[in-house]
């Protein structure tokens, strides 16, 4: 698990490429150029892949020096920057513990590369307490300025995680660039993108090329990042991947972030605060062209589902509840975090959606993790190609008139201010959206349930009193031993007009 107020911390602190920088800017030092292509880093990929395996990128040892603290008030000198201030120049993160490993850095302009050189120089030293942080030589990633030059955008930093601000201006979830063997104990490997390659190739947008790196794969990829704020981040990816081994779960376009618990899941909001998360559901657009909602939780222990699909439309982590009250949190602004939606391209085949959660008791773990697993095998010696969208967003990510879960709450069972069913419990959802205009208790409205294991008691959906397009599902169920799945839809006729609830109790 990534400590995520650490990692969020660095990235709150503090290319006309180079030869289009500021009047009197003292820029990094840029080595000879060397050609370089898209073709060019496949084509690299693929040999490092297939040729004897090199080491990766060691940590350098004085970084475990540098703690949180220190890292703070180490920052990169903003007459550095590289790149016009237009909202895409680019500053480097330092290295710390907790990004310890360096990677290396080009600029590329008129298909020509030319390496950064990363002097401690690069940095300055805030005032603080204790004694001055030494910069290190070397640099652990890098970010994307906002205009101005009053934080940042985009950043990439550790192994091959990457995060935006997206459309409120607030970091919160990461993407990474692959995930590997993922929920089997022991096994997890966290490739590194080692090398990043960064061209302004078209108006309005940046492309930051990485070649990632771990015992298993060798990948390339491009990523072709517009800032389009107030509607959010995208980003289009490309990725081609090499196997050096065979690998049983691989894990396309993985999303990784931290839920504690929401009103759903009352009994451990140990924190004054109402509810703490990043995210609260994972989405799914199936290829059937369901959409599938599944409310995240915080589980007793390790818990991997999946839902088998081919050929998604999209899938993603929102965080749907945008109201304040809901988190009373002014410090870290829970109801700001931006949701991530992966729109894959093209065909994606056989395989799944998996969403992997891990207990915790605090909010600085990321403690889920969401991607695509194909179906077929994965070999060594063999490569595969991916292309998806993603985008950072602050609301749905498509106008679906599916009406959508909104709230959810659970308790005893039974009649209000009767005695409570034994061995029951009451789960309450409410829906909203605009198919659900002008049906009231004569619309013919059902509310669909089944559960995977014991049995549903009653279930019943009204209009909420007060409210416009919203209503209420009411379902007591047995509880069981074992984890239980409850799927709930409300439909008229045949066809659903809600969005499907996928509840997992555990």
């Amino acid at each position: 698990m990534i400590d995520r107020r650490q990692s969020l911390g660095l990235i709150g602190t503090t290319l006309a490429w180079a030869l289009a920088a500021r009047a009197g800017a003292a820029t990094p030092s840029l080595a000879k150029g060397q050609p370089f292509s898209w073709e060019w880093l496949q084509g690299h990929a693929k040999s490092l892949a297939t040729g004897k395996p090199r080491p990766l990128p060691k940590p350098v040892p004085a970084a475990q020096a540098i703690d949180y603290d220190a890292v703070n008030r180490i920052q990169y000198r903003a007459d550095r920057t590289i790149g016009a201030d237009d909202g895409y120049g680019m500053r480097l993160f330092p290295l710390s513990r907790y990004a310890n490993s360096p990677v290396e850095l080009f600029v590329v302009t008129k298909g020509m590369a030319r390496h950064v050189e990363h002097e401690g120089a690069l940095f300055e030293i805030v005032p603080g307490e204790g004694p001055a942080p030494k910069p290190l030589d070397g640099v652990a990633g890098l970010r994307l300025i906002n205009k101005g030059g009053v934080g940042d955008w985009l950043a990439f930093l550790g192994a091959s995680y990457f995060r935006s601000a997206g459309a409120l201006d607030q970091y919160g979830l990461s993407a990474r660039g692959l995930a590997i063997d993922t929920g089997i104990d022991g096994r997890e490997e966290f490739p590194q993108f080692t090398s990043f390659w960064v061209a302004r190739e078209a108006p309005g947008s940046i492309t930051i090329y990485a070649l990632l790196e771990g015992p298993s794969v060798v990948g390339a990829y491009r990523f072709v990042n517009r800032d389009q704020r107030p509607k959010g981040v995208v980003q289009d990816v490309s990725c081609e991947l090499f196997f050096r081994k065979d690998v049983e779960r691989l894990g396309i376009a993985p999303l990784t972030s931290m839920f504690w618990y929401d009103e759903g899941n009352r009994p451990q909001a140990i924190d004054w605060r109402p509810e703490i998360h990043d995210s609260d559901c994972l989405v799914v657009h199936n290829g059937a062209g369901e959409r599938l909602c599944r409310p995240l939780g915080n589980p007793p222990r390790a818990t991997i589902n999946s839902f088998s699909d081919e050929n998604p439309r999209g899938f993603g982590l929102l965080q749907r509840d945008r109201d304040f009250d809901h988190y009373q949190d002014d410090g870290v602004f829970y109801h700001k975090r931006p949701s991530l939606w992966v729109e894959p391209k093209g065909d994606w085949g056989a395989g799944a959606v998996s969403l992997y959660e891990i207990p915790t008791q605090r909010e600085v773990d990321d403690n889920i993790v969401a991607f695509w697993s194909p179906s077929a095998p994965v070999k060594a010696g063999t490569s595969l190609t991916f292309d998806y969208r993603l985008r950072w967003i602050g609301g749905e990510p498509d106008a679906d008139p599916l009406a959508r879960v909104v709230d959810r709450w659970t308790g005893i069972a039974g009649r209000p201010g009767h005695d409570p069913i034994p061995n029951a419990q009451r789960l309450v959802v409410d829906f909203e959206g605009a198919s659900l205009k002008g049906l009231d208790r004569n619309s013919g409205v059902r509310a669909v349930v089944g559960v995977d294991r014991g049995k549903v008691i009653s279930a019943d959906a009204y209009p909420v009193v007060g409210t416009t397009n919203r209503w209420r599902l009411i379902v007591d169920r047995s509880m069981e031993k074992q984890p239980v799945n409850l799927r709930a839809t409300l439909e008229i006729g045949d066809r659903a007009i809600t969005e499907t609830l996928i509840q997992q109790f555990y």
